[in-house]
């Protein structure tokens, strides 16, 4: 199968080169560009815990503190696995969304213990400090990274909608989904999507990609990338 990956890199290229390996084409073309705020430091004196959401928010963490030893959760395996890569080897996935790591921040920890940060971008999913704030913990949110969207659809993109050339489209987030879905239909090519799967990683990413027409859109059961494959009908290494 020729699959498109909308995610933005270095994520993409990790994407491109499971897909590979089971045997289909990858089609790398990010929908949204990562910046990390290089000179930022985070004072993590007093702090029990950071919270991050993405594997960016892994790597922005790692930029931002020296610090191998703080105790880290994580929404799901991927940023997981980031942190881990990052040395932080303290970790704990929810293997979830935002909602769930809210529920394994509560089952693991007391606002007594001292604050949280949360290391995010610019633009979140669900509002992890207010819940958490609710149930008694102080929670700073630390933007340390930006998810730009692009400004036009890119070529990668649009030739192969006009040549009718992929057979199916990964969304890792609402953001990449609404991003993807604007785009191509300021080009005229929604009807374009007709012959295409589209694989969302949660119905808030497939409620983004209900105006394409997509021959079938398919819902992760879980929010990970192994369940995304399996909903393509492979399994990931």
């Amino acid at each position: 199968m020729r699959v498109l990956v909308t995610r933005p890199r270095p994520d993409a290229v990790e994407t491109a080169d499971e897909l590979m390996a089971l045997g289909h084409e990858p089609v790398v073309a990010p929908l949204l560009a990562v910046t990390f705020d290089s000179g930022a430091t985070l004072d993590v004196a007093g702090i029990q815990a950071v919270l991050i959401t993405s594997a960016n928010g892994a790597r922005a963490l790692a930029s931002a503190t020296s610090r191998r030893d703080l105790p880290v959760f994580a929404v799901g395996a991927a940023s997981a696995a980031a942190a881990r890569q990052s040395g932080f080897e303290r970790t704990e996935s929810a293997d979830g969304d935002v909602e769930s790591l809210a529920d394994l921040v509560l089952a693991r920890l007391a606002p007594k213990d001292g604050a949280l940060v949360h290391v995010a971008g610019t633009v979140t999913a669900g509002d992890l400090s207010g819940r958490l704030a609710s149930s008694g913990f102080d929670v700073c949110r630390r933007v340390l990274y930006e998810a730009k969207p692009v400004g036009e659809l890119p070529e990668e993109i649009e030739h192969p909608l006009e040549e009718g050339t992929l057979d199916a489209v990964l969304f890792y987030s609402p953001r990449t989904a609404a991003q993807f879905s604007d785009l191509v239909a300021a080009k005229g090519l929604a009807g374009h999507c007709s012959g295409i799967i589209a694989l969302a990683l949660s119905d808030a990413v497939a409620e983004k990609l209900s105006g394409l027409g997509f021959a079938d859109v398919r819902i992760a059961e879980t929010p990970d990338q192994a369940s995304l494959f399996r909903a393509l009908g492979v399994t990931s290494t």
